[in-house]
């Protein structure tokens, strides 16, 4: 007996939903690496030291890092267990039921449709930059949200038009996703090398000139007494911000369905790609923070700006922002192709209506779901800052990290003698850990920044009405059920 009871579709069916599994260990850390390297190392670490931490935003990187690691941990026995595409959905749908994996799916559309919406927003900025060291203005009115403020409450008319690159961004990426899963893969890997590579300039020629009088005082002291401006409480608060940069590595088990050995590659992909960069993001933060003072890198171009500042470093200037245009643009990549594979897995176990798990006859994708959503992501990209939705994105990524430690506990104890090719270590102590991590870090963007509670509130009661009118009648109880024979 398998380790995973699946209904079998009718063969029709299945075929009409088949996706193409081309996929190998290589292209999966790859996957995962294209994810994780964007945002986090080029725009929101200097944000991070300059408002919340100073050079203790290391520590930040640390404690983000460890939630990562202890919630990798769990994704890879999980994914070693239930080799089917959708991520903390599908794990939820096995060992929690229904109504957890509809609540952890809906996070999980917010995490990927949001982060692929403001990354290409700061993309926008960065293309925009780069014109002009080519020469090229940019219209202001056309590189630019027409929407903008604080928070919900504080929205208001900006006189720009339409962030143009940022929606283009997203048509384009959108069109590469439908053609399929092996130009995808083919393209991401490109992108990678890119921005791999400008890491490791910056990291090899910037470490020359770092000045660890930079790093001092590695504490700053929090003088206002307001949670998360330094001090210790500015490390919390920075460690949820950061958390942001290590979340791609969750888009590799959300490739599944088109790994050619699931069981085997999806472990390999998920800590691979998150050990690599977490020894990137380490060494990129300390020559960040080594050649330029903490306090003025609260910029849009931190990486760029730091190198300013060493007159024998302004030829990597112009890489850099180069790097940052390839970088994001594979984040945003990544974040629309996960997008589209959660609503297929949903769509496919009823959640959603079939439309979202047609597959095309030709290119093997999930065509429909995929233009869907990169209508929608390129709506909010054309209208909206960054600083409407961005913190959304981590609180529904811990969610999503939450359900998995807590699932992985559930299945050692409903199905003990399971096949696991990957078994989580100290179990008992890795996946209490993960939780306990990732509450903080959650705890910690409350307290920065309680509206975003509030949208996550409105986020959820709208995920309830769908489930409700929709959902309940169509998806079945229990999908999955993992035996408990070895």
């Amino acid at each position: 007996m398998t380790d995973v009871d699946f209904e079998q579709p009718d063969p029709v069916v299945a075929e009409a939903h088949q996706l193409h599994r081309s996929l190998g260990a290589t292209s999966l850390v790859v996957l995962g690496i294209g994810e994780i390297i964007g945002a986090g190392i080029f725009v929101i670490a200097g944000n991070a030291a300059a408002e919340h931490a100073g050079p203790a935003v290391l520590l930040s990187f640390v404690i983000a890092g460890f939630g990562c690691l202890f919630a990798g941990l769990c994704y890879s026995e999980f994914a070693s267990m239930i080799p089917e595409s959708g991520s903390a959905y599908t794990y939820a749908y096995a060992t929690m039921g229904r109504f957890m994996a509809w609540f952890i799916g809906w996070n999980m559309v917010l995490e990927y449709l949001v982060s692929s919406s403001t990354v290409s927003v700061g993309w926008g900025g960065y293309f925009a930059s780069l014109c002009e060291n080519l020469g090229f203005h940019f219209p202001a009115a056309l590189a630019n949200a027409p929407v903008a403020g604080m928070g919900l409450t504080d929205l208001h008319m900006t006189g720009a038009l339409i962030n143009l690159p940022a929606m283009l961004l997203i048509v384009f990426l959108t069109a590469f996703l439908v053609i399929g899963v092996t130009e995808t893969a083919r393209f991401t890997t490109f992108m990678v090398i890119v921005k791999v590579a400008i890491v490791l300039l910056v990291i090899g020629f910037g470490a020359r000139y770092v000045n660890f009088s930079h790093l001092h005082p590695f504490f700053p002291p929090n003088t206002t007494h307001e949670f998360g401006k330094f001090g210790f409480s500015g490390v919390l608060a920075a460690s949820g911000l950061i958390f942001f940069a290590y979340i791609g590595f969750e888009s590799v088990s959300v490739a599944a369905l088109e790994s050619r050995n699931p069981r085997r590659d999806l472990p390999i992909g998920i800590m691979g790609s998150l050990a690599i960069c977490t020894l990137l993001y380490i060494g990129m933060a300390i020559v960040l923070l080594g050649v330029a003072d903490w306090r003025t890198l609260d910029v849009a171009n931190p990486v760029s700006f730091a190198m300013e500042k060493i007159p024998a470093l302004h030829w990597l200037v112009f890489w850099i922002n180069f790097g940052a245009v390839v970088g994001l643009a594979s984040v945003v990549f990544i974040g629309l192709y996960g997008q589209s594979r959660i609503f297929y897995s949903m769509a496919r176990d009823g959640f959603l209506p079939p439309m979202f798990s047609a597959v095309h006859k030709r290119f093997k994708t999930p065509h429909i779901g995929t233009l869907i959503t990169g209508f929608f992501a390129a709506l909010l990209a054309a209208l909206f800052p960054l600083d409407i939705l961005a913190q959304l994105v981590s609180v529904g990524t811990l969610l999503a990290f939450i359900a998995v430690c807590a699932g992985v506990m559930i299945l050692r104890v409903t199905a003990p003698k399971a096949k696991r090719t990957f078994r989580t270590p100290m179990v008992w102590f890795t996946a209490p850990a993960g939780i306990v991590v990732c509450v903080v870090m959650m705890t910690s963007l409350f307290f920065s920044s309680p509206d975003t509670w509030n949208r996550v509130l409105i986020w959820t009661v709208l995920g309830l009405i769908i489930y409700f009118l929709y959902g309940v009648r169509h998806a079945a109880p229990w999908k999955w059920r993992v035996s408990n024979e070895s």
